[in-house]
Protein backbone atom coordinates (compact mmCIF):
# COMPACT_ATOMS: atom_id res chain seq x y z
CA UNK A 1 0.00 0.00 0.00
CA UNK A 2 1.44 3.37 -0.78
CA UNK A 3 2.03 6.46 1.25
CA UNK A 4 0.30 9.10 1.22
CA UNK A 5 2.11 12.29 0.09
CA UNK A 6 0.66 14.57 2.52
CA UNK A 7 -1.21 13.86 6.10
CA UNK A 8 -4.72 14.70 5.76
CA UNK A 9 -4.88 15.14 9.10
CA UNK A 10 -1.75 17.20 10.01
CA UNK A 11 -2.90 19.49 6.99
CA UNK A 12 -6.15 19.99 8.91
CA UNK A 13 -4.18 20.41 12.09
CA UNK A 14 -1.97 23.58 10.03
CA UNK A 15 -5.38 25.28 9.10
CA UNK A 16 -6.74 25.31 12.00
CA UNK A 17 -3.79 26.59 13.72
CA UNK A 18 -3.45 29.48 11.27
CA UNK A 19 -7.11 30.08 11.47
CA UNK A 20 -6.64 30.65 15.26
CA UNK A 21 -3.78 33.03 14.68
CA UNK A 22 -5.72 35.25 12.21
CA UNK A 23 -8.81 35.46 14.48
CA UNK A 24 -6.76 35.96 17.41
CA UNK A 25 -4.77 38.87 15.33
CA UNK A 26 -8.24 40.27 14.27
CA UNK A 27 -9.53 40.78 17.73
CA UNK A 28 -6.53 42.49 18.65
CA UNK A 29 -6.47 44.65 15.76
CA UNK A 30 -10.59 45.28 16.78
CA UNK A 31 -9.18 45.92 20.19
CA UNK A 32 -6.76 48.35 19.72
CA UNK A 33 -9.06 50.26 17.00
CA UNK A 34 -11.47 50.60 19.05
CA UNK A 35 -9.78 52.85 21.29
CA UNK A 36 -9.16 55.26 18.26
CA UNK A 37 -12.12 54.77 16.37
CA UNK A 38 -15.86 55.38 17.07
CA UNK A 39 -17.96 53.90 14.36
CA UNK A 40 -21.36 55.16 15.31
CA UNK A 41 -20.49 58.78 14.80
CA UNK A 42 -18.56 57.91 11.40
CA UNK A 43 -21.25 55.77 10.28
CA UNK A 44 -23.55 58.92 10.66
CA UNK A 45 -20.76 61.14 8.74
CA UNK A 46 -20.52 59.07 6.37
CA UNK A 47 -24.42 58.48 5.52
CA UNK A 48 -24.94 62.53 5.79
CA UNK A 49 -21.93 62.90 2.95
CA UNK A 50 -23.98 60.68 0.63
CA UNK A 51 -26.35 62.96 -0.11
CA UNK A 52 -25.87 65.93 -2.66
CA UNK A 53 -27.51 69.21 -1.48
CA UNK A 54 -27.97 72.16 -2.72
CA UNK A 55 -24.75 73.45 -1.25
CA UNK A 56 -22.93 70.40 -2.18
CA UNK A 57 -24.33 70.46 -5.90
CA UNK A 58 -22.89 74.14 -6.71
CA UNK A 59 -19.22 73.13 -4.72
CA UNK A 60 -19.12 70.09 -7.26
CA UNK A 61 -19.86 72.49 -10.40
CA UNK A 62 -17.55 74.64 -9.23
CA UNK A 63 -14.87 71.99 -8.50
CA UNK A 64 -15.20 70.30 -12.36
CA UNK A 65 -14.79 73.91 -13.89
CA UNK A 66 -11.46 74.73 -12.11
CA UNK A 67 -10.65 71.30 -12.73
CA UNK A 68 -11.22 71.75 -16.88
CA UNK A 69 -9.82 74.65 -16.46
CA UNK A 70 -6.30 73.27 -14.78
CA UNK A 71 -6.51 70.32 -17.49
CA UNK A 72 -7.38 73.01 -20.67
CA UNK A 73 -4.31 75.43 -19.48
CA UNK A 74 -2.21 72.09 -18.17
CA UNK A 75 -1.79 73.70 -14.52
CA UNK A 76 -1.51 71.13 -12.28
CA UNK A 77 -1.77 73.43 -9.27
CA UNK A 78 -5.59 74.09 -10.31
CA UNK A 79 -6.24 70.81 -10.97
CA UNK A 80 -5.04 70.09 -7.38
CA UNK A 81 -6.67 73.04 -5.97
CA UNK A 82 -10.31 71.37 -7.54
CA UNK A 83 -9.27 68.01 -6.35
CA UNK A 84 -9.40 69.29 -2.33
CA UNK A 85 -12.95 70.89 -2.73
CA UNK A 86 -14.70 67.74 -4.94
CA UNK A 87 -17.72 66.65 -2.51
CA UNK A 88 -17.51 63.26 -4.92
CA UNK A 89 -15.50 60.66 -2.28
CA UNK A 90 -18.78 60.85 -0.12
CA UNK A 91 -21.14 58.36 -2.28
CA UNK A 92 -18.45 56.01 -2.77
CA UNK A 93 -17.33 55.85 1.11
CA UNK A 94 -20.64 55.40 1.52
CA UNK A 95 -21.49 52.40 -0.69
CA UNK A 96 -18.60 50.47 0.83
CA UNK A 97 -20.18 51.19 4.45
CA UNK A 98 -23.65 50.16 2.71
CA UNK A 99 -22.26 46.69 1.57
CA UNK A 100 -20.12 46.03 4.80
CA UNK A 101 -23.49 46.56 7.26
CA UNK A 102 -25.75 45.25 4.96
CA UNK A 103 -27.64 48.45 4.38
CA UNK A 104 -28.90 47.82 0.86
CA UNK A 105 -31.12 51.19 1.19
CA UNK A 106 -28.20 52.98 1.76
CA UNK A 107 -26.52 51.62 -1.11
CA UNK A 108 -28.85 52.58 -3.67
CA UNK A 109 -28.95 56.19 -2.12
CA UNK A 110 -25.10 56.47 -2.46
CA UNK A 111 -25.58 55.15 -5.51
CA UNK A 112 -28.38 57.16 -7.30
CA UNK A 113 -26.43 60.22 -5.72
CA UNK A 114 -22.89 59.28 -7.39
CA UNK A 115 -25.19 58.88 -10.48
CA UNK A 116 -26.23 62.53 -10.03
CA UNK A 117 -23.01 63.69 -9.02
CA UNK A 118 -20.82 61.98 -12.67
CA UNK A 119 -23.79 63.34 -14.51
CA UNK A 120 -23.47 67.16 -13.32
CA UNK A 121 -19.48 66.64 -13.40
CA UNK A 122 -20.05 65.13 -17.34
CA UNK A 123 -22.37 67.94 -17.99
CA UNK A 124 -20.73 70.93 -16.75
CA UNK A 125 -17.23 70.07 -18.12
CA UNK A 126 -18.72 68.75 -21.75
CA UNK A 127 -19.93 72.34 -22.05
CA UNK A 128 -16.99 74.20 -20.95
CA UNK A 129 -14.54 71.88 -23.19
CA UNK A 130 -17.22 72.18 -26.07
CA UNK A 131 -17.11 76.09 -25.71
CA UNK A 132 -13.37 76.43 -24.75
CA UNK A 133 -11.36 78.13 -27.76
CA UNK A 134 -8.27 77.21 -26.42
CA UNK A 135 -6.82 74.28 -28.27
CA UNK A 136 -3.19 72.65 -26.54
CA UNK A 137 -0.85 70.84 -29.17
CA UNK A 138 0.14 68.43 -26.22
CA UNK A 139 -2.95 68.16 -23.57
CA UNK A 140 -0.50 66.26 -21.12
CA UNK A 141 -2.59 66.41 -17.85
CA UNK A 142 -5.40 65.31 -20.31
CA UNK A 143 -3.45 62.38 -21.44
CA UNK A 144 -2.26 61.21 -18.51
CA UNK A 145 -5.79 60.82 -17.35
CA UNK A 146 -6.32 58.27 -20.76
CA UNK A 147 -4.25 55.03 -19.52
CA UNK A 148 -5.52 53.73 -15.92
CA UNK A 149 -2.64 50.70 -14.51
CA UNK A 150 -2.23 48.56 -11.61
CA UNK A 151 -0.36 51.62 -10.08
CA UNK A 152 -4.07 53.40 -10.13
CA UNK A 153 -5.55 50.51 -8.43
CA UNK A 154 -2.99 50.28 -5.77
CA UNK A 155 -3.08 54.24 -5.41
CA UNK A 156 -6.83 53.68 -5.45
CA UNK A 157 -6.94 51.31 -2.91
CA UNK A 158 -3.94 52.64 -0.06
CA UNK A 159 -6.08 55.78 -0.42
CA UNK A 160 -9.36 54.52 0.34
CA UNK A 161 -7.96 52.35 3.49
CA UNK A 162 -6.55 55.75 4.74
CA UNK A 163 -9.45 57.55 4.20
CA UNK A 164 -11.96 55.37 5.58
CA UNK A 165 -9.83 54.90 8.62
CA UNK A 166 -9.41 58.50 8.84
CA UNK A 167 -13.20 59.04 9.09
CA UNK A 168 -13.51 56.48 11.76
CA UNK A 169 -10.77 57.75 13.93
CA UNK A 170 -12.32 59.59 16.80
CA UNK A 171 -12.91 63.43 16.51
CA UNK A 172 -9.75 64.54 18.84
CA UNK A 173 -7.62 62.40 16.78
CA UNK A 174 -8.55 63.84 13.21
CA UNK A 175 -5.89 65.33 11.17
CA UNK A 176 -5.52 66.35 7.24
CA UNK A 177 -5.78 62.88 5.98
CA UNK A 178 -8.95 63.18 3.62
CA UNK A 179 -7.06 66.02 2.08
CA UNK A 180 -4.41 63.97 0.77
CA UNK A 181 -6.55 61.10 -0.15
CA UNK A 182 -8.44 63.95 -2.42
CA UNK A 183 -5.73 64.57 -4.25
CA UNK A 184 -4.27 61.27 -4.41
CA UNK A 185 -7.34 59.20 -5.71
CA UNK A 186 -7.68 61.97 -8.46
CA UNK A 187 -12.07 61.19 -8.88
CA UNK A 188 -12.16 64.80 -10.65
CA UNK A 189 -9.89 64.69 -13.13
CA UNK A 190 -10.97 61.83 -15.11
CA UNK A 191 -14.35 62.98 -15.43
CA UNK A 192 -13.25 66.45 -16.76
CA UNK A 193 -11.02 64.29 -19.45
CA UNK A 194 -14.46 62.40 -20.25
CA UNK A 195 -16.05 65.61 -20.60
CA UNK A 196 -13.27 66.77 -22.84
CA UNK A 197 -13.72 63.65 -24.85
CA UNK A 198 -17.36 63.75 -25.17
CA UNK A 199 -17.13 67.65 -26.39
CA UNK A 200 -14.67 66.37 -28.97
CA UNK A 201 -15.88 63.06 -29.94
CA UNK A 202 -13.04 61.40 -29.14
CA UNK A 203 -13.03 57.86 -27.62
CA UNK A 204 -9.61 57.49 -26.61
CA UNK A 205 -10.13 59.95 -24.11
CA UNK A 206 -13.92 58.56 -23.20
CA UNK A 207 -13.38 55.64 -22.69
CA UNK A 208 -9.63 55.62 -21.01
CA UNK A 209 -10.35 58.81 -18.67
CA UNK A 210 -14.05 56.24 -17.67
CA UNK A 211 -11.53 53.35 -16.64
CA UNK A 212 -9.46 55.46 -14.85
CA UNK A 213 -12.76 56.77 -12.86
CA UNK A 214 -14.04 53.86 -12.58
CA UNK A 215 -11.05 51.62 -10.86
CA UNK A 216 -10.73 54.64 -8.35
CA UNK A 217 -14.42 54.36 -7.85
CA UNK A 218 -14.01 50.44 -7.21
CA UNK A 219 -10.88 50.28 -5.19
CA UNK A 220 -11.83 53.19 -2.63
CA UNK A 221 -15.33 51.45 -1.94
CA UNK A 222 -13.65 47.85 -1.83
CA UNK A 223 -11.12 49.59 0.97
CA UNK A 224 -13.94 50.80 2.92
CA UNK A 225 -15.77 47.52 2.67
CA UNK A 226 -12.77 45.23 4.41
CA UNK A 227 -12.01 48.59 7.11
CA UNK A 228 -16.21 48.25 7.95
CA UNK A 229 -15.60 44.07 8.03
CA UNK A 230 -12.73 43.98 10.52
CA UNK A 231 -13.53 47.22 12.45
CA UNK A 232 -17.42 46.99 12.46
CA UNK A 233 -19.43 45.08 15.10
CA UNK A 234 -19.68 41.57 13.87
CA UNK A 235 -22.89 40.43 12.58
CA UNK A 236 -23.19 36.98 12.27
CA UNK A 237 -27.10 37.30 10.62
CA UNK A 238 -25.34 38.83 7.58
CA UNK A 239 -22.70 36.22 7.29
CA UNK A 240 -23.92 34.96 3.88
CA UNK A 241 -24.32 38.47 2.29
CA UNK A 242 -20.34 38.98 3.54
CA UNK A 243 -19.86 36.04 1.15
CA UNK A 244 -21.99 36.98 -1.57
CA UNK A 245 -20.36 40.57 -1.86
CA UNK A 246 -16.84 39.51 -1.49
CA UNK A 247 -16.76 37.24 -4.01
CA UNK A 248 -18.68 39.95 -6.63
CA UNK A 249 -16.27 42.50 -5.89
CA UNK A 250 -13.15 39.65 -6.08
CA UNK A 251 -14.71 39.26 -9.53
CA UNK A 252 -14.99 42.69 -10.49
CA UNK A 253 -11.73 43.84 -8.97
CA UNK A 254 -9.54 41.46 -10.66
CA UNK A 255 -11.24 42.18 -14.32
CA UNK A 256 -10.22 45.65 -13.63
CA UNK A 257 -6.68 44.69 -12.00
CA UNK A 258 -6.36 42.55 -15.40
CA UNK A 259 -7.05 45.65 -17.42
CA UNK A 260 -5.00 47.69 -15.69
CA UNK A 261 -1.98 45.67 -15.68
CA UNK A 262 -2.00 44.96 -19.65
CA UNK A 263 -2.28 49.60 -19.89
CA UNK A 264 0.71 49.35 -17.31
CA UNK A 265 2.81 46.68 -19.71
CA UNK A 266 1.93 49.23 -22.79
CA UNK A 267 3.06 52.05 -20.27
CA UNK A 268 6.48 49.97 -19.91
CA UNK A 269 7.08 49.31 -23.73
CA UNK A 270 6.34 53.24 -24.53
CA UNK A 271 8.43 54.16 -21.76
CA UNK A 272 11.49 51.75 -22.88
CA UNK A 273 11.08 53.02 -26.45
CA UNK A 274 10.72 56.64 -25.33
CA UNK A 275 14.19 55.55 -23.53
CA UNK A 276 16.44 53.86 -26.05
CA UNK A 277 15.26 56.93 -28.84
CA UNK A 278 16.42 59.90 -25.98
CA UNK A 279 19.82 57.43 -25.87
CA UNK A 280 19.68 56.78 -29.99
CA UNK A 281 19.28 60.89 -30.34
CA UNK A 282 22.52 61.91 -28.25
CA UNK A 283 24.75 59.30 -29.97
CA UNK A 284 23.45 60.69 -33.54
CA UNK A 285 23.18 64.31 -32.92
CA UNK A 286 25.23 64.93 -35.65
CA UNK A 287 25.34 63.12 -38.89
CA UNK A 288 27.19 64.46 -41.90
CA UNK A 289 26.05 67.72 -42.83
CA UNK A 290 22.92 67.16 -40.86
CA UNK A 291 21.92 67.26 -37.59
CA UNK A 292 18.92 66.19 -35.03
CA UNK A 293 17.08 69.31 -33.83
CA UNK A 294 13.96 67.38 -32.14
CA UNK A 295 12.00 63.79 -32.03
CA UNK A 296 8.30 62.93 -31.29
CA UNK A 297 6.95 59.79 -29.68
CA UNK A 298 4.31 58.03 -30.93
CA UNK A 299 2.23 55.86 -28.23
CA UNK A 300 -0.22 52.79 -29.09
CA UNK A 301 -0.21 48.93 -30.94
CA UNK A 302 2.52 50.09 -33.53
CA UNK A 303 4.84 53.10 -31.79
CA UNK A 304 7.17 54.54 -33.17
CA UNK A 305 8.94 57.99 -33.33
CA UNK A 306 9.37 60.70 -35.74
CA UNK A 307 13.35 61.88 -35.74
CA UNK A 308 13.29 65.18 -37.33
CA UNK A 309 17.18 65.95 -39.11
CA UNK A 310 17.73 70.01 -40.59
CA UNK A 311 20.69 70.94 -42.89
CA UNK A 312 22.12 69.10 -45.94
CA UNK A 313 19.92 66.12 -47.04
CA UNK A 314 21.01 62.61 -45.62
CA UNK A 315 22.95 60.22 -48.32
CA UNK A 316 21.74 56.61 -48.66
CA UNK A 317 25.15 55.87 -46.69
CA UNK A 318 24.37 57.98 -43.58
CA UNK A 319 20.54 56.83 -43.63
CA UNK A 320 21.76 53.05 -43.95
CA UNK A 321 24.25 54.38 -41.13
CA UNK A 322 21.13 55.57 -39.39
CA UNK A 323 19.26 53.00 -38.87
CA UNK A 324 22.41 50.21 -38.19
CA UNK A 325 23.07 52.52 -35.23
CA UNK A 326 19.17 52.14 -34.05
CA UNK A 327 19.48 48.52 -33.99
CA UNK A 328 21.99 49.14 -31.40
CA UNK A 329 19.57 50.86 -29.45
CA UNK A 330 16.90 48.06 -30.35
CA UNK A 331 14.46 50.18 -32.05
CA UNK A 332 13.32 48.72 -35.16
CA UNK A 333 13.74 49.99 -38.53
CA UNK A 334 9.51 49.94 -38.97
CA UNK A 335 9.91 52.46 -35.21
CA UNK A 336 12.00 54.92 -36.94
CA UNK A 337 10.20 57.64 -39.31
CA UNK A 338 13.30 59.60 -40.61
CA UNK A 339 11.69 63.51 -41.68
CA UNK A 340 14.05 65.89 -43.14
CA UNK A 341 14.50 69.65 -43.40
CA UNK A 342 17.06 70.62 -45.90
CA UNK A 343 18.56 74.33 -45.26
CA UNK A 344 15.92 76.99 -47.29
CA UNK A 345 13.22 79.80 -47.41
CA UNK A 346 11.00 77.69 -45.58
CA UNK A 347 13.18 76.70 -43.04
CA UNK A 348 14.97 80.32 -42.44
CA UNK A 349 12.73 80.36 -39.26
CA UNK A 350 13.43 77.15 -37.54
CA UNK A 351 17.16 77.54 -38.01
CA UNK A 352 16.87 80.56 -36.94
CA UNK A 353 15.18 79.33 -33.73
CA UNK A 354 18.09 77.12 -33.32
CA UNK A 355 20.64 79.93 -33.58
CA UNK A 356 18.65 82.31 -31.21
CA UNK A 357 18.76 79.44 -28.18
CA UNK A 358 22.43 78.27 -28.72
CA UNK A 359 23.62 82.39 -28.75
CA UNK A 360 21.60 82.97 -25.55
CA UNK A 361 22.81 79.77 -24.17
CA UNK A 362 26.38 81.00 -24.73
CA UNK A 363 25.45 84.35 -23.32
CA UNK A 364 23.88 82.62 -20.46
CA UNK A 365 27.44 80.66 -19.89
CA UNK A 366 29.46 83.79 -20.80
CA UNK A 367 27.78 85.21 -17.60
CA UNK A 368 28.40 82.49 -15.00
CA UNK A 369 32.10 82.36 -16.22
CA UNK A 370 32.71 85.97 -15.16
CA UNK A 371 30.35 85.46 -12.04
CA UNK A 372 33.34 83.11 -11.27
CA UNK A 373 36.09 84.84 -12.12
CA UNK A 374 34.87 87.77 -9.78
CA UNK A 375 34.21 85.15 -7.27
CA UNK A 376 37.95 84.00 -7.53
CA UNK A 377 39.24 87.22 -7.24
CA UNK A 378 37.45 88.05 -4.36
CA UNK A 379 39.30 85.03 -2.81
CA UNK A 380 42.34 86.00 -4.15
CA UNK A 381 42.49 89.20 -2.65
CA UNK A 382 41.59 87.86 0.87
CA UNK A 383 44.37 85.20 0.75
CA UNK A 384 46.72 88.07 -0.75
CA UNK A 385 45.65 91.21 0.56
CA UNK A 386 48.93 93.06 -0.57
CA UNK A 387 48.61 91.84 -4.04
CA UNK A 388 47.11 94.16 -6.59
CA UNK A 389 47.72 91.20 -9.28
CA UNK A 390 44.30 90.39 -10.96
CA UNK A 391 43.29 86.90 -11.21
CA UNK A 392 44.27 86.25 -14.62
CA UNK A 393 47.32 87.99 -14.31
CA UNK A 394 48.53 85.98 -11.40
CA UNK A 395 47.33 82.70 -13.36
CA UNK A 396 48.94 83.79 -16.42
CA UNK A 397 51.87 84.40 -14.34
Amino acid sequence: MKKAIFDKEKIAVLAAEIREKVDLNVKKARNWASKHTDTKKAAERIKANVEIKGANAVVLACSILIASIGLNVNSTAVIIGAMLISPLMGPIIGAGLAIGTNDWTLFWKAMKNLGIMVGISLGVSTVFFFLSPLRLVNPTELVARTSPSFYDVLIAFVGGLAGIFESLRKDNEKGTVIVGVAIATALMPPLCTVGYGLAHLNPRFIFGAAGLFAINCFFIAVATYLMVLVLFPVNKEKAGTDRMATRAMGIIGACLIISGGFSMIRMSKDSKLERNVDQFVTANKIIGKSYIHDYKMHSGKNRYADIFFAGEGLTNEELQRLYASAEQYHIAYDQLNIVEHSFGNDDDALIQDVFDRTEAEMGLLENRIKELEMQLDSVMHRVFPDSTLTTIETVSE
